[in-house]
């Protein structure tokens, strides 16, 4: 729901990525506001997104930065584009459920189950009809643990992490976030939701002696902006 003291021009935004997202209004918010920030900063990079599912992440960002009249970006996103890979172990729902278990449950054929199947096609449409240029969106279809490093880009000025599971989530870490510039901005979609998300990420900051301020966006979602 969009409250009352958000940006009015999000609005417009909002309601025609919903369907696309199945972010909350308040992470498709920050987002909005991360967009901003870094160009009204001068942070120069890519726009990065691991688990992009239909797209309305990506959408967000492309109306934002024709909203403002900023030049394009370099996209670059990151996906099977043919639903979940397994999880582990550490993989635990907030409700206690596993995510071994919850796939087992859900039909990979509903597009609104855990599942998140989406085909690449589907996303490029949904891309294009933002008006973005698609010269400037990469997609790089497969597991990230197989197409990173090999296809990172050089600098990032954001990162989106939506991977949900403790091993993509680390490696996505491990390999892209170095590329951060100081001042840009990651986005955790799944840290209070999934376990291994949340755990991956303390654990990596932990190791490398790393520090940010992960604020809450709600129930699950976290940002911070890269100090050094």
């Amino acid at each position: 729901m969009i409250s009352p003291d958000m940006d009015p021009a999000f609005a417009g935004i909002y309601q025609r990525c919903r369907t696309a997202t199945m972010t909350s209004c308040e992470r498709a918010y920050a987002l909005y506001q991360a967009v901003r920030y870094l160009t009204d900063a001068g942070i120069d990079g890519a726009f990065v997104e691991c688990g992009v599912w239909k797209g309305g992440s990506v959408m967000i960002m492309a109306e934002t930065l024709r909203l403002i009249g900023a030049a394009p970006r370099d996209l670059v996103l990151y996906d099977t584009f043919d639903g979940m890979t397994q999880p582990g172990e550490r993989d635990i729902a907030l409700t206690g459920e596993s995510a071994a278990s919850l796939l087992a449950t859900a039909d990979p054929n509903d597009p609104a189950s855990i599942w998140c199947k989406t085909s690449l096609e589907e996303v490029r449409r949904t891309v294009a009809s933002t008006g973005f240029p698609m010269e400037r969106v990469h997609f790089v279809p497969g597991p990230v643990e197989e197409t990173l490093p090999a296809a990172a880009p050089e600098t990032i000025a954001l990162l989106r992490l939506d991977t949900d599971w403790y091993d993509s989530t680390r490696h996505e870490l491990v390999h892209l976030f170095p590329r951060l510039r100081p001042g840009g901005v990651l986005i955790i979609d799944d840290y209070g939701h999934w376990s291994g998300a949340k755990q991956a990420v303390d654990e990596y900051f932990s190791s490398t002696g790393l520090h940010i301020l992960l604020n809450r966006i709600d129930y699950t979602g976290r940002i911070g902006i890269k100090c050094k």
